[in-house]
This record gives structure tokens, C-alpha cells and sequence, in this order.
């Protein structure tokens, strides 16, 4: 049990089931996340407020128990779980009792009937990155990444917000995963090259797949577009090491705000936030506004700052996150255009 600080054992609360890996290899992650969770709580001062820190062990039947043992103390709104599988079974019977459930999942199959995605979306990224490239001038965006869900679902999105804005559809090359990123660059500039060339490519690879794909690009002998990034190139120190990433771009978290985050959990917990804590430090906020309210009704349109930036939740499971547009320089990472405010899924 979490309650915040000061508050009366005599008080009614409203009670918010934490779904968390508690146990398993998800451990460390689990805890940090209900650090984060609790740093919510703690800052919201809110005596009415308690949270349930149950265990989902990192699986699927683990998430459905301790969706069930929370929702029998008395759980309002569920937080968690973590994977999209844990996700599906603990809506189950969180469904079955019309409680709300604010998971950790980036699988937007998972959103709707109660449940809202909090991870950062292909839908959010690619809406993004398409905004920020088409505001430098692209005309022509392409997209190179892996075959497999993430990059299959960045393409889809990336074609949905193209059309939404009357542009081209994107060149896109999706490659099997394991291949040989150099190559892949160079074989998707002979494709620009002969079906017309790009002013943006989006590159779905993070760490060194993304460093050497662009190497191979550069390498090719043609004009190199601006290279775009996603939210997975956030943290990683490596990429201005990369003279051909140079002046690219990526969308990530507000690093100011971010930042703040991170020094007040520091000073909290005494370590490093996780890079996921900051989600399930907003879950908690918006789950603490729900319950102190009544119980069931999440703030839905009402724009939030979470860890990472602005939030917005939406209806039918989707959340509006504002994302920042960074630039990779010599002298460091630099924002390009701050993080607005969400209207809508992927502002």
C-alpha cells in the first residue's frame, strides 16, 4: 500500500491498482517504475488517494492475478502492466468490472474498451516526424527500417499522415532484420535513384544499425536527404560520433522537462530513473486525478506536463504526446522545435 505523505489512516481513499514486475527479470525496471509512480503520488500530496503495488511477475497470468487481487481491494483504475500480452490479460477482468486501465504497452491493437495506451506509438512518432519534415520543406519522405512490427506499423502510419496532408506516399524499404545496415543504405539510395528521389528518409534503426545505415548512404555517391530519426535514438550518446549523422533529427522526449524528472526521482530514490519510469509517472498522475475526483472518469482532453512533455488523453485508448524534434550536432544534441501541446494522437 502507497498512500501519500502525511495522510490519516481515517480517511476514505480511492484505491489505484499498481500492476508491476515485481519479481522476474523485469525486477529492477518494476521497481523503478513504482519509485516513479509513487514520486507522482508524493508530489500530488493527495490524502485521498492510495495505491495497490501488485506483482504481475512479467507474465501473462501473473498480470490477469494481479489485475483480479486489485480490483477485489477495491481498485478504481489499474496502472500497468507492462507488455502488451500482460496488457490483454489483465483487461480481462478489469473490462468484466469497468475499470479503467492506463497500460504501459506501445501496441496500439491494445487500445479501446477501457484500456489506454501509454508507450510511445509508431502513430506518435511517425505524425511526428512527418510534421517536423514536412515544416523543413520534404515534399518526399522515405522511410528505412527493419520488417518486422515496429517498422511495419511506422510505415503504415507514415502513409495515413502523407495522405492526410495531400503529400506523396512514402518510399518505403523495408528491410529483414539482421541484414547488413550498410548495404541497406546503399541499396535504398540506388532505389531513390531510380524511382525518384527523397528530401527526408526517416531511419527506424537505432544505435549501430542507425550509424552504419547511414554510413552506407553517405557512401553511395548521390545526394543524402535529411535524415530523421525516432524516439529510440533518445539516450544514445553514440550518434554524434557518427559524422554522417550529423544535422539529423529525431523525435523524443522534452529534454528539459526530462531532465526535471530525472533530478527529482534522483533526489528521491537516491538512483537513475528508468527510461520507462516516466511513463508509469504519468499513468500514476492521471490515475491520482481520477480517483481523488470519484473513482472511474479519467481527465480525458485535458492536457497534462508528464515526464517527458505534454500529454493528452483521448478517447477510445489513444493519447495525445507531445514530442520534441532534436538535432544531433558536434557540440551535442540541441531541440529544433520544442515539444506543443497534444490536440490529437501523435501531435
Amino acid at each position: 500500500m502507497v498512500v501519500a505523505p502525511g495522510a490519516s489512516t481515517n480517511i476514505a481513499r480511492q484505491r489505484v491498482g499498481l500492476l508491476l514486475p515485481l519479481s522476474g527479470r523485469n525486477a529492477a525496471l518494476g521497481q523503478s517504475m513504482l519509485n516513479a509512480a509513487q514520486l507522482a503520488l508524493f508530489e500530488q500530496t493527495d490524502p485521498r488517494v492510495e495505491f495497490l503495488p501488485r506483482d504481475t511477475r512479467g507474465t501473462e497470468a501473473g498480470a490477469a492475478d494481479a489485475a483480479r487481487t486489485a480490483l477485489a481491494e477495491g481498485a478504481t483504475v489499474l496502472i500497468g502492466p507492462l507488455t502488451l500480452g500482460e496488457t490483454a490479460a489483465a483487461a480481462v477482468p478489469a473490462r468484466a468490472a469497468g475499470v479503467p486501465v492506463l497500460s504501459f504497452t506501445s501496441d496500439e491493437g491494445q487500445a479501446g474498451q477501457g484500456v489506454w495506451v501509454l508507450g510511445v506509438t509508431p502513430t506518435q512518432v511517425a505524425r511526428r516526424l512527418a510534421s517536423a519534415a514536412v515544416a523543413g520543406g520534404a515534399r518526399r519522405i522515405g522511410l528505412l527500417g527493419a520488417d518486422d512490427e515496429f517498422g511495419r506499423r511506422l510505415a503504415s502510419a507514415l502513409r495515413e499522415a502523407l495522405s492526410e496532408a495531400g503529400l506523396p506516399a512514402p518510399l518505403v524499404m523495408l528491410v529483414r532484420p539482421g541484414s547488413e545496415p550498410a548495404q541497406n543504405g546503399r541499396d535504398f539510395a540506388a532505389r531513390a535513384t531510380a524511382e525518384g528521389p527523397v528530401d527526408a528518409l526517416i531511419l527506424s534503426q537505432a544505435g549501430l544499425a542507425a550509424r552504419l545505415t547511414a554510413q552506407g548512404l553517405a557512401s553511395a555517391g548521390t545526394t543524402t536527404p535529411r535524415l530523421y530519426g525516432t524516439h529510440l535514438w533518445s539516450g544514445d550518446t553514440q550518434l554524434g560520433l557518427e559524422p554522417a549523422l550529423l544535422g539529423a533529427s529525431f523525435a523524443g522526449p522534452d529534454p528539459g522537462v526530462r531532465q526535471g524528472f530525472d533530478a527529482r526521482f534522483q533526489e528521491a530514490f537516491g538512483e537513475r530513473a528508468a527510461r520507462l519510469a516516466g511513463t508509469a509517472y504519468d499513468a500514476a498522475a492521471l490515475a491520482a486525478r481520477a480517483a481523488r475526483e470519484g473513482g472511474r472518469a479519467l481527465p480525458l482532453g485535458e492536457a497534462f506536463q508528464g515526464a517527458d512533455g505534454p500529454i493528452r488523453l483521448l478517447p477510445q485508448g489513444l493519447l495525445g504526446r507531445g514530442m520534441a524534434i532534436l538535432e544531433i550536432r558536434r557540440e551535442g544534441i540541441v531541440v529544433r522545435e520544442p515539444a506543443p501541446i497534444p490536440g490529437a494522437a501523435g501531435s
